[in-house]
């Protein structure tokens, strides 16, 4: 453990708890700033319960939780939902009990932790595909035995950038493989009500599960597993991460709920997210940019002690965009992750944008 710790001191990339006050916030995945600026207070009385008692498989069940997952299938165009308590829990429960000893999972390069630690605990063989690469995954496929599942994000998390997701529906077909999709970073973003790439796509039908989580763009916490009848039953008894956690308190649910039928309606917002990407990816910079349409924006910088040092300054010039190092993501693609908010303003964004020019003079 000490080993481990020193090793993370000596490349400087050992992580600390902090907290930053008063800064212009682009780090957070408050996407829409349904978090930030309290847009579902107006929702609550106050006498919503904030335990429930227990695992929902003995006594934390009750109707609210059951009416939400029902809701949000249908706003989703699925037959079914299991709430989870996190993202990952979600993703680790799904991927741990599903794909069995002599499947094959086969997974984008740049898939969120949580998807690789929850096919680790699986026993099928896993294979990673080049990111974005349809190539790739197809000379996969060609070699993959048992159950095929394919994994991967609608929008990754580090890259702002979106999976080709016609194709990769394509070459599922084709080999029989079934679909997994990760949708966080898409949840409230991506489409017109923000139902994410899958469903704006029109390929909901031929998705074996969606994993739509609630911490970022829907401004709350836990997550959903979307897909048939028979996967929510199976989930139910068979995804540890489900079956042995107490369940999420009603007033959590009920904010959950809240948030579906407000962010539907925030086209404005998204409009204003795009029109701010469009500023970041016109602008010119010294630096190599991570463009795209989402608004994960990034700018690199090789090196953890580059970033890191980038990263305080825009901090002591007033902007919150936090460097992301190595191991999170490759050695030499060390960057600054700038996310966009509706609550941003363009002179805001120019500001920044202008203060990394002269910073690197």
């Amino acid at each position: 453990m000490l080993t481990k710790l020193k090793d993370r001191i000596d490349n400087n990339s050992l992580r600390r708890l902090t907290q930053l006050k008063g800064l212009i916030d682009f780090s957070s995945n408050d996407y829409l700033g349904i978090n930030t600026n309290g847009l579902l207070k107006d929702f609550f009385n106050g006498n919503e319960n904030h335990g429930s008692g227990g695992a929902r498989t003995l006594s934390g069940n009750y109707a609210l939780i059951e009416e939400t997952e029902s809701f949000i299938a249908s706003f989703h165009k699925a037959e079914a939902g299991l709430i989870f308590n996190s993202g990952y829990c979600a993703n680790v429960g799904l991927m741990s009990s599903v794909p069995q000893r002599g499947d094959t999972v086969i997974y984008d390069y740049l898939s969120h932790a949580s998807l690789r630690d929850g096919i680790r605990l699986s026993h099928a063989d896993s294979f990673s595909f080049l990111h974005n690469d349809v190539d790739d995954l197809e000379r996969r496929l060609t070699k993959a035995k048992g159950n095929i599942f394919v994994v991967t994000e609608s929008v990754f998390s580090m890259d702002g950038d979106i999976a080709p997701m016609k194709q990769i529906v394509e070459l599922c077909e084709r080999f029989g493989a079934h679909l997994i999709i990760d949708e966080a970073h898409a949840t409230g973003i991506i489409g017109e009500k923000g139902e994410g790439l899958v469903q704006h796509l029109g390929l909901e039908k031929k998705i074996f599960a969606r994993i739509h989580t609630f911490g970022k763009a829907v401004g709350t916490h836990g997550a959903i597993v979307l897909g048939s009848n028979q996967l929510k039953s199976y989930l139910v008894n068979f995804a540890r991460s489900f079956i042995f956690t107490t369940a999420l308190p009603p007033s959590s649910v009920k904010a959950i709920k809240a948030s579906y039928e407000l962010f539907p309606k925030m086209k404005k917002e998204r409009e204003h997210l795009q029109s701010l990407s469009e500023v970041f990816n016109n602008a010119e910079l010294p630096f190599e940019k991570l463009t795209g349409h989402t608004p994960i924006k990034a700018v690199i910088v090789p090196g953890n002690n580059a970033v890191k040092s980038v990263s305080q300054r825009l901090q002591q010039h007033g902007f919150d965009a936090k460097a992301v190092l190595y191991p999170t993501v490759p050695r030499g693609r060390e960057r600054l992750r700038m996310n966009m908010h509706a609550f941003n303003s363009h002179e805001e964004l120019i500001q920044l944008l202008s203060c990394l020019v002269v910073l690197n003079e």
